[in-house]
């Protein structure tokens, strides 16, 4: 008997039918002798809904009560699961955040999970193997008693921890793909399914772009040793396909240099040009985008010739791009340069393995393998498990499937 943790993502409960065919994975689980606990996201669509109304009620509304009408969807979603799995003779009953609960901070809208109570749930399973059956991407702020949510995607990091606080086997994340795939299988149709991946690998690949997790709940699955399979709710309920598991890297006995390509095109540059080369330059310029919450990314500075001036590009979200030209614009008499340079039609690629620690020269081949192509880099990050290079959005397959097919990803 093992206890299992059990998400269904937005598509995997979009109507009742499919809440229903979600049950039955469930249902398959507990006649295996398990105790489940499943956790739902909203039905798919139903978040941007209430989204909206909020947005209509005040431009600026208040943040407590826009977590009080968001979490509602996922409130919904866990009475209909319980309700369809109690048809079919399973003991189940919905629990919302607040219930269980799961403690958060006060950062309503993107709150951090403080603590899990799994109490309540763990009788269920001890009195008569009741399914819990929890609204994910919601929580509760011990000093106020305010619901929080969690940010977007906020159900795979209730999952993740519920699976920690529970104490559970695994955690399961169901959505509608059976895998993490070593790229996008849109792009690459020699894409693999990988049967295991790292949780390092995890983290790198879901932080540059890949949608399969959300980036905290694959940092509670490492810092609390969770392991996670990711399989797809549109198997057949009664022989699905295995997914892959996100486990220590010690747990994975053949590793390749390169596991994975991610990319993101969520990616805007700035170059400043002409920088007076001085001490706080580099504090002038970055420490007013961090005051305004946004994030920098790549960061690439080039020294002239008259070593008194310099080039510094750097990424931003593309929605945070506007923002943070303005802000540098006001900034030009503190900042000291000549011109200020943009670009929003670029993409971020980049190739994740915990093979790159022994092996030399991985990027060096992807750089001649770019260059052969005609494909221009704009700039370059690395770090002990991954680099990154930015270039022109319009060859963002072709750098894909190069990179793909470099580094023996087609193969097998």
């Amino acid at each position: 008997m093992a206890r299992l943790v059990m998400k269904f993502g937005g598509t995997s409960v979009a109507t009742v039918e499919r809440i229903k065919n979600a049950a039955r994975h469930v249902k398959r689980e507990v006649e295996a002798g398990n105790e489940v606990a499943v956790v739902v996201s909203a039905m798919s669509g139903k978040t941007n809904e209430l989204v909206a109304w909020c947005k209509e009620a005040a431009p600026l509304y208040d943040q407590a009560e826009y977590d009080t009408v968001v979490a509602s969807g996922e409130q919904v979603t866990s009475g209909l699961m319980a309700i369809v799995l109690r048809e079919m003779g399973i003991p189940a009953r919905s629990w919302q955040g607040w219930q269980i609960p799961i403690y958060g901070s006060d950062a309503h809208g993107s709150a951090r999970i403080v603590d899990v109570d799994g109490a309540g749930i763990i009788a269920g399973f001890d009195r008569n193997r009741e399914v819990a059956v929890c609204s994910g991407f919601q929580g509760v702020h011990a000093e106020s008693r305010r619901i929080v949510t969690l940010g977007r995607g906020g159900s795979d990091t209730s999952a993740v921890a519920l699976a920690a606080g529970l104490k559970a086997d695994r955690c399961d994340i169901y959505t509608d793909v059976d895998g993490v795939y070593t790229t996008d299988p849109r792009i690459v149709p020699k894409a693999k399914r990988m049967d295991k991946v790292s949780f390092e690998e995890m983290l790198e690949m879901a932080s540059l772009g890949s949608k399969v997790l959300q980036v905290r709940s694959v940092e509670i699955a490492m810092t609390q040793r969770v392991p996670t399979y990711v399989r797809s709710s549109f198997d057949d309920p009664e022989n699905p396909n295995p997914g892959t598991l996100i486990c220590d890297e010690d747990d994975i006995v053949e590793q390749q240099i390169v596991t994975g390509i991610a990319f993101s095109r969520d990616e805007a540059q700035i170059t400043l040009r002409r920088v007076a080369d001085k001490p706080g330059v580099a504090a002038a310029i970055f420490g007013p985008l961090a005051d305004a919450n946004i994030n920098v990314d790549m960061i690439i500075q080039v020294v002239s010739d008259d070593q008194a001036t310099t080039d510094i590009t750097f990424t931003v979200p593309t929605a945070d791009y506007e923002r943070a030209r303005t802000l540098l614009e006001s900034k030009h008499d503190t900042i000291s340069y000549q011109e200020i340079q943009g670009a929003t039609d670029v993409v971020k690629i980049s190739a994740i393995g915990v093979g790159m620690r022994s092996h030399a020269g991985v990027a060096a081949r992807a750089f001649r393998a770019l260059a052969e192509k005609g494909i221009n880099i704009r700039a370059i990050t690395t770090s002990e498990i991954k680099f990154s290079v930015l270039i022109d959005a319009a060859y963002t397959e072709l750098a894909v499937r190069t990179l793909h097919s470099l580094y023996g990803l087609d193969a097998g």
